[in-house]
């Protein structure tokens, strides 16, 4: 069974998450405050967190930066702060997705489902995708620039397999969503896709500026550069 960690200070919508998620078969874990999310996730091991960001004695990004810290699970926000500020803010500090409300239950059921789909999908026949300087290790889920060991959320991780697995192919920004997330929303896209191709270019490319790896190609999407 799969432990969910909510962070939700909002009681009529703890009531109704907390039973639609124990429905499709999750243990729940629910915080109504930054302190006791303190101590709850202290006190436990989590395969995804869903986080607020307004809390009545905090604020969702600062607990996000503290799951960050010490765990690659899944993280994602569901909340009203819905300014573009907010979403890039929230995907920028390690989140996976970024729902606002209101929101259809059928849509954020598809998105943790597949957000835990995505963390689990290491195996494969194939036990290492490389490309230059960069090395996926699937069955550890880990990725190598060089000898380094790189420090990247789930949500990068999957974007940098999609593009090596994808390398000297043109992925228009439709085909990446589709891959990061089950359902898509207009608004969330347009802001979260640059947010995720910048943050991993500042972690793989020797100049973010001038990158080699991850290449623009203007009104068709991005391509992984082969090395010649």
């Amino acid at each position: 069974m799969k432990r969910l960690f909510l962070l939700e200070d909002d009681l009529s919508l703890t009531q109704g998450l907390c039973f639609a998620l124990k429905k499709q078969g999750y243990e729940v874990t629910l915080a109504r405050t930054a302190a006791q999310a303190d101590t709850l996730w202290e006190k436990g091991a989590y395969d995804l967190a869903i986080l607020d960001v307004s809390l009545p004695d905090g604020c969702g990004f600062d607990f996000c930066r503290k799951i960050r810290r010490s765990s690659k699970i899944p993280v994602m926000f569901l909340t009203a702060a819905d300014e573009e500020t907010d979403i890039i803010m929230g995907l920028d500090i390690g989140a996976d997705d970024y729902m606002t409300k209101p929101f259809k239950l059928a849509v954020f059921l598809s998105r943790i489902n597949a957000l835990l789909r995505r963390s689990e999908n290491f195996g494969s026949a194939v036990t290492e995708l490389v490309s230059g300087d960069i090395c996926i290790r699937l069955l550890n889920g880990e990725a190598y620039k060089g000898e380094r060991l790189l420090d990247l959320t789930a949500g990068e991780y999957r974007l940098l397999r999609l593009f090596l697995e994808n390398a000297g192919r043109i992925l228009s920004p439709e085909q990446i969503l589709g891959n990061l997330w089950d359902c898509n929303e207009n608004y969330i896209e347009n802001n979260s896709l640059t947010v995720y191709i910048r943050r991993l270019r500042t972690k793989i490319e020797d100049d973010p500026g001038k990158p080699d790896h991850i290449v623009t190609v203007r009104g068709m999407g991005y391509r992984w550069n082969t090395p010649q």
